[in-house]
C-alpha cells in the first residue's frame, strides 16, 4: 500500500478506525483482462500461476532500507503489507504463507493470523509464528519492531512501495527473487503487464490523448473517507491515483488544480478549485458515509460538477492502489465506470 495512504488510514485509525481492504478478482485467458467485479458481494480471490513455481535459494537481495539479506528458506514467509500478500500469493507461494497484514482480506489469505494493528506491526506476534522470511515496505513500522525481527536472525526484505503503474513490474520480480522464484516472477510480470495493456485499450480514443486539456478526458477526485472518524481527505499528486486514473483517460482534479501533497483536508475552496467531473472513492469509504447521498453532505462535494451529477466512481480498497498483480482490473473498472456511458 503506497506511503500517502497509509498515512491517510493512520489519521483514521488515530480516531478508531482502520483501514480494512476487500479486493476484486476476476478469471479468463491470461493475455486478457479480466472483467472487473463491480459488487460488494463479488469473490474476492487471487489468480495464482498456473504452475506452481520452483525457488532456487539460497537468494541474496539488497534490501531498500540498505541491508543485504539472504533467504534460505521460504517455508513460512510472512508479509507485512496486503499488495506484498498478493504477489506471494499470486506467484504461486500461498501455502508457505503463515500470516497477513490486515488490509489482505481476499479470500485465500482469510484463514491467516493477523500479525498487524493500524498498519503498524507487532514483532512478537511475528516472532511467535516461526517465520523464515519476512517481507516488509519502507513505510512499514514502527523502525523498533523491524529491528526486533532482525535482531531475532529472521531474514527481514524491505521495498520500495509501487507509487504507479510504471511500479508494478519491477515489484513483483523484486518480490519473487527475494523468495528465489525469478522465472515465476518474469512470468507473473509479463502476465500483468499485457493485462494492464489490454485494459488500456478499453480507453476511447478520444480520451486516450496525453494532453490534460482534452475536453474528452473527465477530471476525477480522488477522496479518501472515513466517515464515523469524520476524516474526508482530497488526494493530491503524491496520493497514488494519479497513473491510474491518467491510464484510464482521466486527469486526476487534484493535481492538476494544484495539490501536491498526498492528501489535503476537503473545503469547499479545494473541491471548487479542482471542480471533479467525477469522483473516486474506496467503497468501504463510501459507505462510511452512508452512500452517495452522505457523500453528497460533506462540505463542497454536492455543488462540484461531479456532485450535481452524482457521478461517483468506486473501487475496492484492498485493491485500488496496491499496483499489483490485479491492476488490471482496476483499470478495467475505472475505464468501465468512467466512460462506459459515452461508447
Amino acid at each position: 500500500m503506497p506511503r500517502s495512504l497509509r498515512m491517510a488510514g493512520a489519521w483514521a485509525a488515530a480516531l478508531a478506525l482502520g483501514l480494512t481492504g476487500c479486493g476484486t478478482s476476476g478469471g479468463g485467458d491470461d493475455a486478457q483482462p479480466r472483467k472487473a467485479r463491480t459488487h460488494a458481494d463479488a469473490p474476492d480471490r487471487v489468480e495464482p500461476l498456473k504452475t506452481p513455481p520452483e525457488t532456487e535459494l539460497p537468494a541474496t537481495v539488497t534490501s531498500a532500507d540498505g541491508h543485504k539479506v539472504t533467504v534460505k528458506d521460504t517455508s513460512r514467509i510472512v508479509p507485512l503489507t496486503g499488495s506484498l500478500n498478493e504477489i506471494v500469493f499470486t506467484l504461486g507461494l500461498g501455502e508457505r504463507v503463515v500470516a497477513r497484514d490486515i488490509t489482505a482480506t481476499f479470500e485465500q489469505a482469510k484463514r491467516l493470523p493477523v500479525v498487524t494493528r493500524a498498519h503498524d506491526v507487532s514483532a512478537e506476534s511475528v516472532l511467535s509464528l516461526r517465520p523464515t522470511v519476512v517481507l516488509a515496505d519502507t513505510t512499514t513500522g514502527p523502525a523498533e519492531a523491524i529491528d526486533q525481527i532482525r535482531d531475532a536472525g529472521v531474514p527481514l526484505v524491505v521495498f520500495d512501495p509501487a507509487k504507479g503503474l510504471e511500479d508494478v513490474g519491477p515489484r513483483i520480480e523484486a518480490v519473487a527473487k527475494a523468495l528465489g522464484a525469478e522465472k515465476a516472477g518474469a512470468e507473473l510480470t509479463e502476465r500483468t503487464e499485457k493485462r494492464i495493456a489490454a485494459a488500456r485499450k478499453g480507453v476511447p480514443a478520444g480520451a486516450r490523448a496525453k494532453s490534460a486539456k482534452n475536453t474528452k478526458k473527465p477530471r476525477v477526485a480522488f477522496l479518501y473517507l472515513r466517515g464515523s472518524a469524520s476524516v474526508y481527505l482530497l488526494g493530491g499528486r503524491e496520493s497514488g491515483a494519479s497513473s491510474l486514473l491518467e491510464a484510464a483517460g482521466a486527469v486526476d482534479a487534484g493535481k492538476e488544480s494544484g495539490l501536491t501533497k498526498d492528501f489535503t483536508a476537503i473545503t469547499s475552496e479545494a473541491l471548487a478549485k479542482a471542480a471533479p467531473d467525477a469522483i473516486l472513492v474506496m467503497r468501504k469509504g463510501l459507505e462510511s458515509v452512508d452512500g452517495v447521498d452522505g457523500l453528497l453532505k460533506v462540505p463542497g462535494v454536492a455543488e462540484t460538477p461531479a456532485g450535481l451529477d452524482r457521478r461517483v466512481v468506486s473501487v475496492d480498497d484492498g485493491v485500488l492502489l496496491n499496483y499489483g498483480p490485479r491492476t488490471d482490473q482496476v483499470l478495467t473498472s475505472l475505464v468501465e465506470q468512467l466512460h462506459g456511458d459515452t461508447e
